[in-house]
């Protein structure tokens, strides 16, 4: 008798410190195996966007009484099949605004750094409960990693004159980074009930999720609640795949357009279509990526590289970079491959009079070299430039910058070997995830020793960031500073520092890509 109630006494007190109060109720997580890291799900920081809410700001959440469970994974938020199948264990749903957290269970002397995650997709799709941006190994390092759901492609980024009317801003569209906004004015008035410390937040993301940083980093909204950024692989201060980010008045016209298009002729009748409609639409126009963050004079006051040219973003340290081989797999997959013949006459017919210059640059004095630059300029035009200049702009402020290159040629899924015949695409787009969380283990591919010894490295590099601002740290290979030094941090089976490459190559494209500002 005596054991049994001793053991529900311990329940009891388990469960008490699986509690936290915010500040709209009391929240009730779980542990993770080893009773090491507390996990809450489906953590709310937004009202549903649904209804007359759909195409709004995000709303407060309403309150609740007694324990809510956050033992669930909150719905994704809705979007298609852009990439392939998600890997969410949620369901989906416009009511997605759900955070995700991980904290050390054991109390701390102090208040802990936090790492706010923001994934990528194109602004098209993704989740914040894809398993291979669990926080768990970052909470056991003693950092509080919240995961925040951000509004996709048509739900988070139409504009429409009705819209821009109704706005107490005149603004409309860019709700999906006013739902970033609001999930960092959340962990600003709750972080700290989860051990976290308010004033040591690190923003990160990847892709589109690295491109929202540098927007929140630009933003007068946003740019205040956080102390340090990650960056990985893009930013808008340099055009996209040679996309910008367009004008209010050209994406309040491109959603007249699609409304039209729909047969809605006014914005309550828009409302009133279902999600699955709306989706299905917007998937038959670019698979949903039309959709994109417009200078909408409130959250963004003017173009995003104009804001980093007068120094008015966060002036804040940054650890940003790219992947060795980011977009290589578009010269490599298509049967015919660029040669010595093909190439330059490509580089003819974009770059004009100015094609020996690039040629320079990207030579192709034999079908190996025509290939390899042919990747090279893929890949610089797709993600590298607008990464470089973003370091560039934030370099200049003075603070600390670091900068890497992810350089393993990592293992493709069986699915991926059978279709292209290849065994990996080198250090593509988005690969380096699953090593920085140290979640190797969310891909079943033919891991080798040496991607679990640098999936160690990596994590540790961006954790001592998250913890003090600086990525160096016992047992690593030195980072100097990108700001003094001008070196750059290549991760591989032997991670270490290198003098900068290619800036030819970056100041070249610069000088022929300077977007024009909005209309």
């Amino acid at each position: 008798m005596r054991s049994a109630i001793l053991l529900a006494a311990m329940a009891a007190l388990a469960m008490a410190a699986e509690r936290v109060e915010v500040d709209t109720g009391t929240l009730e997580g779980t542990l993770n195996s080893d009773s090491s890291v507390r996990i809450f799900r489906g953590v709310p920081f937004a009202a549903p966007p649904v209804g007359d809410l759909r195409w709004r700001s995000p709303q407060p959440v309403q309150s609740w009484s007694g324990v809510r469970k956050a033992e669930e994974t909150g719905a994704h938020c809705v979007q298609g099949d852009v990439y392939g199948p998600l890997n969410s264990r949620g369901k989906m749903s416009e009511d997605c605004l759900y955070l995700m957290i991980w904290t050390p269970a054991k109390e701390a002397a102090k208040p802990l750094p936090v790492y706010v995650w923001l994934y990528g997709g194109g602004f098209a799709t993704g989740s914040a409960d894809e398993p291979r941006y669990d926080g768990e190994s970052f909470a056991r390092q003693g950092i509080v990693v919240v995961n925040a759901n951000y509004r996709l492609g048509i739900f988070g980024f139409l504009a429409h004159p009705e819209l821009t009317r109704e706005s107490a801003h005149q603004a409309s569209g860019n709700y999906g980074l006013l739902d970033q906004l609001a999930a960092l004015q959340w962990v600003q008035r709750n972080i700290a009930a989860f051990g976290g410390d308010p004033h040591r937040v690190t923003i990160g993301g990847e892709s589109a999720g690295s491109l929202s940083v540098s927007a929140l980093m630009a933003s007068p909204l946003s740019r205040d609640l956080f102390q340090q950024a990650v960056g990985e692989s893009g930013s808008f201060v340099g055009a996209v795949g040679g996309r910008g980010s367009p004008s209010l008045v050209e994406s309040e016209k491109q959603g007249a357009e699609f409304a039209a298009s729909v047969g809605a002729a006014s914005l309550a009748e828009l409302r009133a279509k279902s999600a699955d409609d709306l989706l299905r639409e917007a998937m038959k126009k670019n698979r949903g990526m039309g959709f994109w963050p417009n200078v909408d004079g409130y959250f963004l006051p003017t173009d995003i590289p104009s804001i980093y040219a007068q120094g008015k973003q966060s002036r804040i340290p940054l650890l940003a970079g790219w992947n060795a081989d980011e977009i290589r797999m578009a010269v490599l997959m298509p049967k015919e491959k660029p040669n010595t013949k093909t190439f330059p006459e490509r580089l003819r017919q974009e770059f004009e009079d100015r094609a020996d210059e690039a040629l320079k640059l990207y030579p192709a004095a034999t079908d190996e070299e025509a290939l390899r630059s042919a990747g090279d300029l893929a890949s610089d035009n797709f993600i590298v430039l607008g990464t470089w200049k973003w370091l560039e702009a934030q370099a200049r402020t003075g603070k600390p910058v670091y900068r890497y290159q992810f350089d393993r040629a990592v293992p493709l899924v069986e699915d991926q070997i059978r279709a292209t015949g290849l065994k990996t695409f080198g250090a593509a787009h988005a690969m380096e995830l699953e090593y920085v969380f140290k979640m190797l283990d969310s891909k079943k591919v033919d891991w080798q020793p040496a991607d679990f010894k640098i999936a160690d490295t990596m994590n540790a590099y961006f954790a001592n960031f998250i913890k003090t601002g600086d990525p160096n740290g016992p047992g690593l290979a030195k980072w100097p500073s990108f700001t003094t030094d001008h070196a750059v941090m290549h991760i591989d089976g032997e991670s270490k520092a290198r003098p900068e490459q290619h800036r030819d190559r970056y100041e070249f494209l610069d000088s022929i890509r300077i977007p024009a500002a909005p209309r």
